[in-house]
């Protein structure tokens, strides 16, 4: 059997309006493994969301495939979990009551997905906060649920889209270190969108580079970081090497996406 749990086979994506067609990403191919932490940069507006969205199955592409388990994605997938950078969570509903949400609507008992969910709450350093609402949270604590909900869910891959961009500096870092120990625990498969390259580098087993729009993959790179991943492995020499690379290559698509000249 095939490790690969994602397949995206030469995917494009055209938006149409009544003034003109903006082709978003263009024969776009990318694998992703079982267990594996992909990272996904580029310039602003390289069509990196709408890929995700496409794997989500909230919009299909325009031509080519995307697969999962070797099933294509057709419609909203429900072996996906998502992440987004303004946490989406209910604000009517309690912490539990978010976390449960998915468990809810597969039909799992109340009595067990309370009881999965207060370990889920006691996991991510949230326990005390069963009852509160979104809106009494800190921004990193409504992360934190957010978080769980999808891993609540029990997806086969979990999607994030830039899920820590509008924290602080000290608590996305935390943020990163939460996640990498609980995908270090469950061998999780994720797809994380991100504008920094130190996050890329921190999560990742590999880094895609997407050109500016029409978005393609111009440069994979294996990150053979060691692993656990820590913070002082921003002074070391390899990981200052890989830096260098990936923003060489982002850089260009940057430019060339604010139609800068260069020299």
């Amino acid at each position: 059997m095939s490790d690969i749990l994602i397949r995206a086979d030469n995917v494009s994506k055209v938006f149409h309006s009544h003034k003109e067609d903006v082709e978003a990403i263009h024969d776009f191919s990318l694998t992703v493994k079982k267990g594996e932490i992909v990272c996904i940069v580029g310039a602003s507006g390289c069509g990196k969301s709408t890929f995700l969205n496409m794997v989500a199955g909230f919009i299909q592409p325009s031509s080519g495939r995307i697969l999962l388990e070797g099933q294509e994605i057709t419609k909203v997938e429900p072996r996906c979990g998502m992440i987004f950078q303004n946490y989406a969570l209910f604000p009517w509903m309690t912490v539990i009551e978010n976390i449960t949400f998915g468990p809810r609507l597969k039909g799992v008992q109340k009595k067990v997905r309370h009881e999965q969910a207060k370990q889920w709450i006691k996991r991510v350093g949230l326990k005390g906060f069963d009852y509160s609402y979104p809106g009494e949270l800190s921004g990193g604590m409504q992360q934190r649920v957010a978080l769980t909900r999808a891993l609540a869910n029990e997806p086969d891959v979990l999607l994030c889209d830039e899920p820590f961009g509008a924290l602080d500096a000290m608590t996305r870092q935390a943020m990163q270190q939460e996640l990498l120990r609980l995908m270090y625990k469950s061998n999780q498969t994720i797809l994380f969108i991100t504008h920094s390259i130190d996050e890329a580098l921190i999560l990742s087993d590999r880094v895609v580079i997407m050109s500016a729009r029409p978005g393609r993959v111009k440069a994979v790179f294996e990150n053979d970081l060691p692993r656990p991943r820590k913070l002082e492995l921003q002074l070391t020499d390899r990981y200052l090497e890989l830096k260098r690379k990936v923003w060489s290559l982002v850089e260009e698509e940057v430019v060339s996406a604010l139609g800068i000249r260069k020299g």
